[in-house]
């Protein structure tokens, strides 16, 4: 590697490798790690593992966009190995298609990056060991098993950049170990952030406009894609305000938008121009809160800061701090907010750590419906446990649980008919137990 690892990635390489070599079962492992704590390396030395050792690995990004930056990154990373590298996505070529399609069968190539093009019947594998999911929970259930589906029950490693408090990890990753990149690379900038109201925005133009004059980028978050009358007139809409911004406000800039309802390959084309910087300044949803990577982008405001979950914040920050130089966060509001959320707002202010602010925001917010949709308010009725403070009791519970299937999977001896009971009683449905670890 050109750079020495942290301690975190050593011991979470290290977890890995353990699962690997330990023989009872495949790895099925969350690796949790905030922006920049480098994931990417963490994967890279475990797929290096397992190829060494005669398999395949494929890693699968949600975006196009995404999948050709890994691509690029695991490419200089296997430099000057015997480690062949392909690229497969849906947006390529069908005849560049076919044939990474048929390296992969015939073994040929050891390491593919691609996107849900790697789990459609198409696409075989020689011998596939490896199956890495990138910013999994872009990811479903069904598509993450598809592409292990792919192997004779290959180890399996997820990845998240969205950071949530191990408690809560073990609550909605039942099924996976955990491990936790819990420490940046040294040399990385900390990103300012301020917490101010609307009535700056002239302020931050002018500052917008002398950064992009220094040869900057910056990016604009907004809440909405288009005007709704239905929604308060202070909440910013994308293409509304980025028309604005370009007719009235910066004229002699290049400013564009870019969301979520727009089609795939006009997302890709705008992400593109921005990274080539032929845009200056991109007015966006969230659609660009993952995985894009513009080292030249020093300044993130974000308007009506007070519309989004803290965990959002943080990682929409985590688009700037990129590069060398220091970047800036702009947390913007109307001027009256209620006193819970200026509270969340200072805690974006006060610290950088996602772990740190994931938290705060459970604590909050609470920790969400955890069996359902509801994301934030009281977990099943909890009485009595506090997911922010007893963890150590639910790792324990957890432990037991998976010993207890471990040894009857279908809940079907005598000792373990009260727990069905109460299980049936709690869910008041039919569950296959054996599912649930």
């Amino acid at each position: 590697l050109p750079f020495t690892m942290t301690n975190a990635q050593s011991r979470v390489v290290g977890e890995c490798i353990s699962d690997l070599t330990k023989g009872t079962k495949p790895m099925n492992r969350l690796v949790q790690g905030d922006v920049g704590s480098g994931k990417t390396a963490v994967a890279a030395a475990v797929c290096h593992t397992v190829i060494r050792n005669g398999f395949q690995a494929a890693f699968m990004a949600p975006t196009d966009i995404l999948a050709r930056q890994h691509y690029k990154t695991f490419t200089e990373l296997f430099k000057g190995t015997d480690i062949k590298t392909a690229l497969l996505t849906g947006s390529m070529k069908e005849s560049e298609k076919k044939t990474v399609r048929a390296g992969l069968e015939n073994g040929d190539i050891s390491f593919v990056v691609g996107t849900h093009a790697l789990i459609t019947e198409k696409t075989n594998f020689y011998n596939l060991g490896i199956a890495v999911t990138d910013e999994q929970h872009r990811f479903g259930v069904a598509q993450r098993s598809a592409l292990a589906g792919k192997g004779d029950s290959p180890h399996l490693l997820v990845m998240s950049a969205t950071p949530i408090p191990r408690t809560l990890a073990l609550m909605i990753y039942g099924d996976l170990d955990v491990s936790v990149l819990n420490e940046l690379p040294p040399g990385r900038q900390k990103i300012d952030t301020f917490a101010v109201p609307s009535s700056y925005h002239a302020r931050i133009y002018a500052f917008l406009r002398k950064l992009v004059q220094e040869g900057r980028q910056a990016y604009i978050v907004c809440p909405m894609v288009a005007e709704n009358d239905e929604l308060p007139d202070e909440r910013k809409a994308v293409t509304a305000y980025a028309a604005h911004l370009q007719t009235e406000v910066f004229p002699d800039l290049r400013v564009a938008p870019i969301h979520g309802k727009m089609k795939p390959k006009e997302k890709d084309t705008v992400m593109r121009a921005f990274a080539a910087h032929e845009i200056d300044v991109l007015v966006s949803t969230t659609v660009i809160e993952v995985g894009v990577d513009v080292p030249n982008a020093a300044l993130m405001l974000i308007e009506n800061a007070e519309c989004f979950g803290l965990s959002q914040l943080h990682q929409l920050r985590g688009r700037v701090g990129r590069g060398a130089e220091q970047s800036y966060c702009i947390l913007m509001t109307k001027p009256e907010i209620a006193k819970n959320t200026r509270r969340r707002l200072e805690i974006m202010t006060e610290t950088t750590d996602g772990f740190l602010i994931a938290e705060a925001d459970m604590q909050l917010r609470g920790p969400g419906d955890i069996e359902g949709t509801q994301q934030s308010g009281i977990a099943f009725n909890m009485r009595i446990a506090n997911l922010a403070t007893d963890g150590q009791i639910l790792t324990v519970a957890r432990d037991a649980a998976n010993t207890l299937l471990d040894k009857d999977p279908e809940l079907a001896l005598p000792e373990n008919q009260i727990l069905v009971e109460q299980l049936h009683k709690h869910f008041d449905k039919t569950v296959n137990w054996s599912r649930i670890s």
